[in-house]
């Protein structure tokens, strides 16, 4: 399953829309927009969907497994309208057979109906009633709620508050009909947009979309609102934009990936039981104190499965032979301290990235955020370099160092919340000279982002538009896009007006200056994820989502409240969204505006960023002063807090001002409080987790 739906436009009987602007002017060469979705598929190109039209035949079975979501736009006879001319409007039994199961399947189907629907000559009220709507043979006229003063061109707020129109407020029916949604056992409806009551007829479904066995419908009462003169009248686009997308198959969730080699698998499982056997031996700094003639037995032996499996990653020849050299050296030492500095200097994952090349890992280090003890690992990893990536790292957002990455399989300091391989943690006798790579185990992050964001989604009854529905239903797609994040996220740590060595981790400052670091290089992706939607790079929306998300839902409920920079993070743009009504928690409910929450990240990013080019200019302590103002005017401090006392409630000391920060200086709000006890469970539970 693609990450991207793929869109079929029968325009094989009769219909009097095309998405190819060449047939649209030979069909009415005076006013081609009348008969053209050509705007509408280019916009669904703009998004990564893929797009065709079926141009002759019948619909098969055959023809819609290809496809993810099926478009009847007013299959019409020749007297009515001006068609493609292409088969008759009348859909066989066959056809609406196949065409149903389809959509019971888990396809998505999309019809455009018009007024006195009679008329034309096609079947489908017979199609549609299939799915439990029906379409009734009407002009709507509204005179009160008229585009440019035209009874008939209806204007229709949502008749519903669900995140199938996220993001539209209004949309324009030229000449409608109109529909009905008494669906059968086994569907479920909702009616998008009906007619008002002023309206004749009054309340009168225009839109309604109807779940099918394990598929979606979407129907409308007229088919000019997504035409070429039309789809950028009110919120067309939008809406056509969620239909499509809310009615197209919902990926699976398998991880992505193609199946394992098992003769390889089978090696790694020898190298891997006998690692986990030293294992328990190890202390914290790596060294082996006790059963060191055991423990020898299995270096070596460790040594003897990594030069089995070595000759299946020819790439990584020189380091596999290192690392056994390294092992030897370690057992000759006694088993003190290891030193694998020589076998970390020939690992360079940031030279080979290659989509789908796999490495074999084996150092003894800690893991960030899981095992604190060098503890040897093994790890077998595979690396995320698609084409469309590699594009984006050469045109533009250059990060030499950034390796994504996705796990195959790992022994038990990766059984953990660690989400990260880092050379930085390998036990070395000195560090060396620079680090040049980093890697990020997408998979790992994408899958916990689904877990704890649908959990939260359901606990606070957020309605999801449908790009972030699909979103959390397909790994591929979340881990994609977290390799986007991750690519613009990095970098941005070094640009930018910097007060500071950006790399501070190591410094002794107070935690809400990480937090800050952290959400400026997040708020600058979310703001380079904006422009590469425009720019129509198709997983940028998306990363916008699961900034929002990842920051609102996950990071203030994971980890201890101790110095938890990412928590405070994620508080201050919750905070500082709800301040801004962008964010609202009314009635038990969590509701977000969608059409704002660009312009309010926005906003806040400015907000820091001014911070930062002010505190060039100001003094360590100003700047701590500084930032410590910033957050605590959206999140509220620890009432006992010395620092929101003012600097006068502060030791002279400078050491002494960091002692002063409270483990948990800004506590999680009775909001937060709450998420945390009824997610707890699920946020445990991605610890260790596999795609």
């Amino acid at each position: 399953m693609q990450s991207f739906p793929r869109v079929l436009f029968d325009e094989a009987h009769s219909e009097s829309w095309t998405v190819r602007r060449e047939v649209a002017e030979a069909i009415n060469p005076a006013h081609p927009d009348d008969n053209s979705y050509a705007r509408a598929a280019g916009l669904l190109r703009h998004l990564g969907q893929t797009v065709t039209a079926r141009t002759s035949g019948a619909l098969t079975p055959e023809v819609l497994a290809e496809q993810d979501v099926l478009v009847i736009a007013h299959p019409a006879g020749e007297r009515w309208e001006r068609t493609t001319g292409q088969g008759s409007p009348v859909f066989t039994a066959d056809e609406l057979d196949a065409v149903e199961s389809f959509v019971a399947a888990g396809g998505g189907l999309v019809v455009l109906a018009e007024e006195e629907q009679d008329k034309y000559g096609n079947n489908l009220r017979e199609l549609l009633a299939r799915f439990g709507v029906g379409v009734g043979h009407a002009t709507v006229r509204d005179p009160r709620h008229a585009h440019r003063d035209v009874a008939t061109w209806v204007l229709a707020t949502p008749a519903t508050g669900s995140g199938l129109v996220a993001g539209v407020r209004t949309a324009c029916f030229y000449r409608a009909g109109v529909l009905s949604a008494d669906g059968p056992e086994g569907s479920t409806a909702e009616v998008l947009f009906a007619s008002s009551a002023d309206a004749d007829p009054a309340g009168a479904p225009l839109a309604v979309a109807v779940r099918h066995g394990r598929g979606r419908v979407v129907a409308f009462a007229d088919s000019d609102l997504f035409g070429d003169d039309s789809i950028d009248d009110y919120d067309h686009r939008r809406l056509w934009e969620n239909v499509v997308t809310w009615a197209a198959r919902v990926p699976d969730a398998d991880a992505p990936g193609a199946a394992r080699d098992e003769t390889k698998s089978a090696l790694f499982e020898r190298l891997k039981a006998a690692v986990e056997e030293l294992r328990p031996l190890q202390v914290k700094d790596g060294s082996v104190p006790e059963e060191k003639e055991r423990a020898k037995a299995l270096v070596a032996e460790i040594g003897a499965r990594v030069g089995e499996i070595s000759p299946y990653f020819p790439h990584d020849a020189a380091y596999l032979q290192a690392v056994q050299d390294d092992l030897a050296k370690w057992a000759a030492q006694d088993l003190g301290v290891p030193d694998f500095l020589d076998s970390l200097d020939r690992f360079h994952p940031d030279t080979q990235r290659v989509d789908g090349l796999e490495h074999v890992v084996v150092f003894p280090m800690y893991t960030q955020n899981g095992n604190p003890n060098r503890n040897l690992e093994a790890v077998w990893i595979r690396t995320i370099w698609p084409d469309w990536l590699a594009e984006l790292e050469a045109g533009g957002y250059d990060n030499p160092m950034f390796v994504p990455i996705a796990f195959e399989d790992f022994t038990a300091g990766y059984d953990t919340h660690s989400a990260v391989l880092f050379p930085e943690t390998v036990a070395v006798r000195q560090a060396p000279a620079r680090f040049t790579w980093g890697g990020i185990f997408a998979d790992r992050e994408a899958a916990r982002f689904r877990r704890v964001s649908r959990a939260a989604a359901d606990t606070l009854k957020l309605d999801l538009p449908p790009d972030a529905e699909r979103l959390l239903a397909s790994q591929r797609l979340a881990q994609d896009t977290y390799v986007l994040w991750d690519l613009v996220h990095d970098r941005t740590h070094s640009h930018g007006d910097l007060p500071f060595d950006p790399f501070m981790i190591k410094q002794r400052m107070p935690y809400w200056l990480y937090s800050l670091e952290e959400l400026r290089c997040d708020l600058t992706a979310f703001g380079e994820a904006v422009k590469l939607a425009e720019r129509g790079v198709p997983h940028a929306r998306y990363v916008q989502v699961a900034i929002l998300f990842d920051r609102l839902f996950r990071f203030p409920i994971t980890g201890a409240r101790v110095r938890n920079y990412d928590g405070l993070g994620g508080q201050l743009l919750f905070a500082y969204l709800h301040r801004n009504d962008i964010v609202r928690w009314t009635d038990n409910r969590l509701t977000i505006d969608w059409e704002r929450v660009a312009d309010g990240v926005a906003d806040l990013r400015g907000e820091v960023e001014k911070l930062y080019r002010d505190s060039i200019d100001r003094s360590k302590l100003a700047h701590w002063l500084a930032a410590y103002e910033l957050v605590s005017a959206y999140v509220a401090p620890h009432p006992g807090s010395s620092w929101a006392k003012g600097l006068d409630a502060l030791p002279e000391e400078q050491k002494a001002k960091v002692d002063a920060v409270l483990p948990d200086e800004f506590p999680l709000s009775m909001f937060y409080e709450a998420l945390r006890r009824k997610l707890t469970d699920v946020v445990e539970s991605t610890e260790g987790l596999r795609a």
